[in-house]
């Protein structure tokens, strides 16, 4: 899990993982769905619906796999989008 920059509630956050390379980083633009994670925190996902995230109102980042064998990349921060 990482630690959030900004408001647990927001509709939508940059989330940084590190490069499947171990080079540099990628930005991934994650809004807001009506579901709950495991925790019962609100659910963000990517415009694919492939990257989901439980965020919690205490700022931790939690990656969901949505397939089978997925191993989601580590994240490095998340930030609030207003």
């Amino acid at each position: 899990m990482s630690t959030v920059h900004g408001d647990a509630d927001a509709e939508a956050y940059e989330v940084v993982f590190a490069a499947a390379d171990g080079v540099g980083e990628d930005v991934v633009r994650m809004t807001r769905t009506p579901a709950a994670g495991p925790g019962g925190h609100p659910v963000y996902e990517d415009a694919t619906g492939i990257v989901r995230a439980e965020i919690s109102s205490g700022g931790e980042v939690r990656v969901l796999a949505t397939s089978g064998g997925q191993q989601p990349a580590r994240v490095l921060r998340a930030r609030a989008v207003t």
